[in-house]
Formats: C-alpha cells, sequence, structure tokens
C-alpha cells in the first residue's frame, strides 16, 4: 500500500529527484515555459505552486525559503516582483499543461508546462515610431 507517499520516483534515487525538481522550477520561473516529459511536468507543477505561494507573500522569510530552492538569486527575484504578482487575484491553479506529443526515439508522452498568467506581449515597433526615434542629421 501507498498510503501517505505522494509524488513520483521517476526511476532516480531521492537527492537526483531533488536536484531535478530544482533545476526545473528554477527554469519555468526564468523562461515562463519548459517542454518536458508527462509524469515530470505533474511533478514540477507541485512545486512550482508552492514557488508562486511563497511568492505571493512577500516577506524576508519567504524570500528565504524560495531562495533555498530555486537555485539562483535572479529567478528568485523574478519570481517575487514579476511571477507572483500576477497571480494575485488567484487562488491556485497558477501553471498548465499542454500535452504536445511523443518524443522521437523513445516515444515518451512530452508535455509543454507553463503559466496560467502569461505576461502581455511586447508592443509591436512601427516604422513610424522607429523614425521618430531616430535622431535627424
Amino acid at each position: 500500500m501507498r498510503h501517505l507517499n505522494a509524488g513520483r520516483k521517476l526511476s532516480r534515487n531521492s537527492s537526483h529527484r531533488h536536484a531535478l525538481m530544482r533545476n526545473m522550477v528554477t527554469s519555468l520561473i526564468e523562461h515562463g515555459r519548459i517542454r518536458t516529459t508527462d509524469a515530470k511536468a505533474k511533478e514540477v507543477r507541485r512545486w512550482a505552486d508552492r514557488m508562486i505561494t511563497l511568492g505571493k507573500q512577500q516577506s524576508v522569510a519567504a524570500r528565504r525559503r524560495a531562495r533555498a530552492f530555486v537555485q539562483t538569486d535572479a529567478a528568485v527575484a523574478k519570481l517575487f516582483s514579476e511571477v507572483a504578482p500576477r497571480f494575485a487575484n488567484r487562488a491556485g491553479g497558477y501553471t498548465r499543461i499542454i500535452k504536445i506529443g511523443q518524443r522521437p526515439g523513445d516515444a515518451a508522452p512530452i508535455s509543454l508546462l507553463e503559466w496560467t498568467e502569461l505576461p502581455p506581449p511586447p508592443a509591436p515597433k512601427t516604422k513610424r515610431a522607429d523614425k521618430a526615434a531616430a535622431p535627424e542629421s
């Protein structure tokens, strides 16, 4: 019986699994989306949602707990300044998993893991704005 044994083993020992989760959550924070297998995506989602919850608290203790898990200071800063504020009015469900097919080679099911609240796209540049910004000689 697997009572109270949550999580997937992913054919790795515990330290390797923990390092994998830390790396993938850091990449998700830095890039906004990652492409991985279905099982890994479902497991990373648990940890990513926890990091967003810490980011919404905006306290020094929460920042230290997030830094203990997330790999880089830049990712922690982005988590607290950009990513978590987008979810201020949301009580959960910060990530989505989109199934995108199978990996060639071993036919493993591949998914795209991304934030549900994506940042607004950058404003398109027009020729008129470029001409106005360029200095005239």
